[in-house]
């Protein structure tokens, strides 16, 4: 009777593996109980910009970063003609190198699209899936600029023009749909010029879009931001992105945080 009942373990345990290894091998992403989310900023903002996001996923159990990219936030004072896409996709290559993170949700806001997209086509090895939260899609060969409307590139090389092409003016946060007057001077307060060269730059990808990594796109919806309702919709109705909506303006992880939060985490869990 022992051999028998042990028998049966032993069939069961094979059968779990096998169903286990045979997900792995159709490239299904398998939950994370407590999963590590890098959460990236988008255009003129910081790390800061995540301060009740991060808690609140931090509350739930999760590993939550939160990296300024090179010439923002508290970095602005290292902003220099040298930094461009690429110096922004190396900071969080290296933040994942350096701190050894493994299976991570890799979180980009607007401007970031570009940097996580540049992130899984250098070292997809390390992260468990991308979401795009309102953010821009760029395409091999393609910059932040050429993805915009005409009169908005035009607009945006003009407001370059006085710091020589250097950066970008600040956008009050308004215009990124923060309509609580203390949340927008807190905001305000925080954000600091754009380095130019991020949005001229090309991205060069070596492989596929995401590179075989289960994507996820976020619509803020109330507003909507013009520019972004072609990704919006393209992602909406293409079978290999999974699509969510968050009914606010775009700075959603200061207008709803903890909305936010929920959501990123029900994503992670898929």
């Amino acid at each position: 009777m022992k051999q028998l009942f042990f028998g049966k373990i032993t069939v069961w345990f094979v059968f779990i593996v096998v169903l286990d290894w045979q997900g792995a091998w159709a490239g299904k992403p398998t939950p994370v109980k407590h999963p590590v989310y890098v959460l990236v900023h988008g255009a003129w903002h910081g790390g800061w910009c995540w301060q009740q996001v991060s808690a609140q996923l931090r509350a739930t159990g999760a590993t939550v970063y939160t990296p300024t990219l090179s010439g923002m936030g508290e970095h602005q004072h290292t902003l220099t003609p040298a930094i461009n896409l690429d110096t922004h996709i190396t900071d969080i290559v290296n933040l994942l190198v350096m701190e050894d993170l493994h299976d991570v949700v890799l979180v980009g806001h607007s401007y970031a699209g570009a940097v996580i997209t540049g992130v899984a086509d250098r070292i997809p090895e390390r992260l468990h899936q991308l979401v795009f939260l309102d953010a821009v899609l760029v395409e091999n060969g393609q910059s932040l600029l050429d993805v915009h409307p005409k009169d908005i590139q035009a607009a945006f090389v003009a407001a370059a023009a006085p710091s020589r092409g250097l950066s970008l003016p600040i956008r009050p946060s308004a215009s990124f749909g923060v309509n609580d007057v203390a949340l927008s001077r807190w905001a305000d307060a925080r954000l600091t010029p754009q380095p130019y060269r991020c949005f001229s730059q090309p991205i060069v990808l070596r492989n596929s879009y995401g590179n075989g990594l289960p994507t996820s796109y976020i619509a803020c919806t109330q507003p909507a931001l013009s520019v972004l309702k072609v990704f919006a919709e393209r992602t909406k109705h293409n079978p290999n992105w999974s699509y969510y909506e968050l009914a606010t303006g775009h700075d959603a992880m200061l207008s709803q945080p903890a909305e936010t939060a929920a959501l990123l985490q029900r994503i992670s869990q898929r």
